[in-house]
């Protein structure tokens, strides 16, 4: 099945003479952009949106796996923050970061001769609450993952079945998702999340997140680690920094980590416009 579904992908490209991917260096776009490297070579370019809302690390991550991969590689700078539909933080918040994103690749891609605007959505995406999808369909944009029909999963054996050596790379969305709908987003309040973070990444811990809400942290982790982390890390310490940081309260979700979360509470978040 894994070969069928990459023989698949593979076939999608052979049909484009030049594609430009919106590459965020998360598994799902890196996929994307190994196969295009593969078929299509120098006629493929990755593009990463640097913004406040990507750590630098990360951004720093993908320009290292792109290099490995070959493939040619960009970065530009998009400017959501500046939209006050996106920094007020509505439940259609990714519509708005979507739209700045392709609004600024698809002039790239022509200017450069590329027909193609390709992104990294796979097929499960497409039944989860992801309103930048449709953001980038009203500008073209092709989801090859999502069109041949592959899951996260497969996304994840497909990548190893070809080698590369992030196959089991945590997912990362951007920063602004870890506030809870309707709380303003500032440029500082990015920079605190993904200092608290960092730091707990150098504690050792990669899969996580630091859920922010006003002046407090919420930090979630895999519910196997949860044990071992409160054993383990000095926490006096560990509060002290993240009062270093701005947050008052320093608090452990028991339930740990479930992408998605704040999800829940769609039903009463406000819109926006």
């Amino acid at each position: 099945m894994v070969a069928e579904k990459l023989a698949k992908l593979q076939s999608i490209f052979r049909t484009m003479d030049q594609a430009l991917i919106a590459y965020s260096g998360g598994i799902d776009s890196t996929l994307v952009v190994k196969v295009a490297q593969d078929i299509l070579g120098d006629r493929a370019l990755a593009v990463t949106a640097a913004s406040p809302s990507l750590m630098p690390e990360d951004l720093e991550e993908a320009r290292l796996q792109a290099a490995e991969i070959g493939i040619r590689h960009e970065v530009v700078q998009t400017h959501e923050m500046d939209n006050p539909n996106y920094a007020a933080n509505p439940v259609n918040r990714c519509y708005f970061c979507k739209s700045e994103l392709h609004d600024t690749l698809k002039p790239l891609a022509a200017q450069r001769g590329y027909p193609y605007v390709v992104d990294g959505v796979n097929a499960d995406d497409l039944h989860d609450y992801r309103p930048g999808i449709q953001a980038a369909r009203e500008r073209g944009v092709r989801s090859p993952l999502a069109e041949v029909g592959i899951s996260k999963l497969e996304v994840r054996q497909i990548a190893q079945h070809l080698g590369l050596p992030w196959w089991d790379k945590p997912a990362q969305p951007c920063l602004s998702s870890r506030f809870p709908y309707g709380e303003a987003i500032t440029v500082e309040k990015l920079q605190r999340v993904g200092r608290a973070e960092r730091y707990l990444r150098d504690l050792g811990f990669q899969n996580l997140r630091v859920r922010s809400e006003a002046d407090t942290a919420r930090i979630e982790l895999p519910p196997e680690q949860i044990r071992s982390f409160v054993s383990t890390t000095d926490l006096p310490s560990l509060v002290s920094a993240f009062q270093n940081l701005g947050f008052a309260y320093v608090t452990l979700d028991l339930e740990g980590y479930r992408s998605g979360k704040l999800n829940r509470a769609l039903a009463t978040a406000p819109t926006g416009s």
